[in-house]
């Protein structure tokens, strides 16, 4: 029976086993074949409307106006496909709190509020450009903290290095008079070097040491029974840290080592900061669920155009941009946009001119000023198409993969995760368009490949497991991007509001997968 959802405008005055019971009675009321958008009973009323494979129901009492009823019912049904993910069971129970919340503008203590769709979506939403304002100077103060921290903590690393050099230069003034390649292996930790050592500088004196064991052609010290503690723990240290960064290398972990990280953050930091005063990113998420056997299950792509502004008197401007010819794109406005100047001259701007955007933006988030969406059912759409074809064979399983990629967009950065049943050695990969690695761990086997255009349109890939379940190797994961997306949304020109020459700007375009797979 199809899944119901319940909206009651006498939901104050009623139990939760008296609305269990009335859910239960209607499966038994509806009739297959019927017209009628509702039933009546003895005591209360059911206003329905199918919506695929649910109803979408309204429980009244009977005497309530059916077409305040009916008009309720229209505004609700308009609601859910603006929440819902998809409009099956599974959909609505994903978003369930977001059509609640919805659902309770709409009606308030049995009775229905006069709002439209557009103004339930502003309440339910309800950001604000102060409060973005405030995350922003919150997360500024932690970044500078962070920065203070890393300053304080390179000058404690600075005030040891000089302190060691220190140490060490002690250390060679008390044994310059003497004969170091005759006397050191003569030399005892109580003698005149004895300071050196007991002055907690061990670690500052590894490379001497070194120096000096390569200078006295291979002599051990004698006299010296045991090393300096700190000596003795920095090399034992070394020594089981090295084996153990081997090791996580073997097992196919990425290892990252960490010199000079405050130049590596410096430098990651500087590549995401925008250099023009306004700065206009138009981003593409790509939700694809491809079937193993072929087919197309799910196509979805959001996208939205970001704007950032370095300064505050470049903030009274407007954009004007320049959509594509995808007919299946929807575009929707932020709810501070002129939605008429938009509608009219494809001109982005407050509706308050008067008032300039947000500046000082940090990161790549920026203010959101137009989002779009795009569903579609035709699998030409699909970018890039992944056929796997596992077949056993005796005491193996050869496991052919090929990829055939659209015309309509150069891949760059992909990779295929193709998960393997657990081994004790890596597959054996007889061919490959790419490069691939294994990782054991996870036992994933990705094949990477670092650009796809017109020269490399169609690959594959062949390797060999132990026997195994065609299922082990589902589902495969996908990811790539790319510098054209659907929209074909381009910045034409940014107008300013105050008169004068426009500022300068740049526009990133970018399509990404955030959950590409073939299940």
């Amino acid at each position: 029976m199809r899944k119901k959802l319940l909206v009651s405008r006498q939901f104050v005055d009623m139990s939760r086993i008296r609305i269990e019971g009335l859910l239960a009675a209607f499966p038994k009321l509806i009739g297959i074949g019927k017209q009628h958008t509702y039933v009546e009973t003895e005591n209360v009323r059911y206003v329905y409307q199918p919506i695929e494979a649910l109803y979408l129901l309204l429980v009244t009492n009977k005497q309530s106006n059916i077409l305040d009823d009916l008009e309720t019912l229209r505004l609700l049904s308009k609601l859910v496909p603006e929440y819902a993910m998809s409009l099956d069971e599974e959909g609505i129970c994903q978003t369930a709190f977001e059509l609640i919340f919805a659902f309770d503008e709409v009606i308030s203590l049995g009775h229905k509020e006069n709002v439209t769709v557009a103004q339930v979506k502003q309440y339910c939403e309800m950001e604000s450009h102060e409060e973005k304002l405030h995350k922003l100077l919150l997360q500024n103060k932690i970044d500078e903290t962070k920065r203070r921290m890393k300053e304080e903590a390179s000058k404690i690393d600075q005030m040891k290095i000089e302190k060691n050099r220190g140490n060490k230069g002690g250390f060679m003034s008390s044994m310059g008079s003497g004969r170091i390649e005759s006397s050191f292996s003569d030399m005892s930790i109580s003698s005149g070097g004895g300071g050196g050592f007991g002055s907690g500088s061990g670690f500052g004196l590894t490379n001497d040491i070194d120096s000096f064991a390569s200078k006295s052609k291979g002599r051990q010290p004698s006299s010296a029974t045991a090393p300096p503690k700190g000596l003795g723990m920095k090399l034992g240290k070394n020594q089981r840290a090295n084996q153990f960064l081997e090791s996580l290398k073997a097992e196919g972990e990425m290892i990252v080592e960490d010199a000079q990280p405050s130049k590596l953050s410096s430098h990651i930091a500087a590549a995401h900061q925008p250099t023009d005063p306004v700065t206009l990113t138009a981003e593409e998420k790509l939700n694809v669920t491809l079937k193993r056997d072929g087919g197309m299950s799910n196509f979805d792509v959001q996208g939205q155009l970001s704007l950032q502004i370095l300064n505050p008197e470049d903030g009274l401007i407007q954009v004007q941009i320049e959509a594509g010819g995808n007919p299946g794109v929807i575009f929707k406005t932020h709810p501070n946009m002129n939605k008429e100047l938009f509608a009219n001259e494809n001109i982005l701007g407050l509706r308050d001119p008067s008032r300039p955007f947000p500046t000082g933006q940090t990161g790549d988030a920026g203010v959101g000023l137009l989002k779009w969406r795009m569903q579609s059912a035709d699998e030409s759409m699909v970018p890039l198409t992944i056929n796997c074809w596992p077949s056993v064979s005796g005491n193996e399983t050869f496991v052919s993969i090929e990829y055939e990629a659209s015309s309509m967009f150069d891949l760059r950065n992909v990779v295929i995760s193709v998960p393997l049943p657990a081994l004790r050695e890596p597959p054996s990969v007889r061919q490959i368009d790419g490069e691939w690695r294994y990782d054991s761990r996870n036992s994933i086997l990705e094949w990477s490949i670092l650009l796809i255009d017109n020269s490399n349109r169609s690959g594959s890939m062949e390797f060999v497991v132990p026997p195994a379940d065609s299922s082990s190797f589902f589902p495969i994961s996908v990811r790539f991007s790319a510098t054209s997306t659907y929209s074909e949304l381009k910045v034409v020109n940014i107008l300013p509001l105050k008169g004068g020459a426009p500022p300068k700007f740049s526009q990133r375009t970018q399509l990404i997968t955030e959950n590409y797979q073939v299940a």
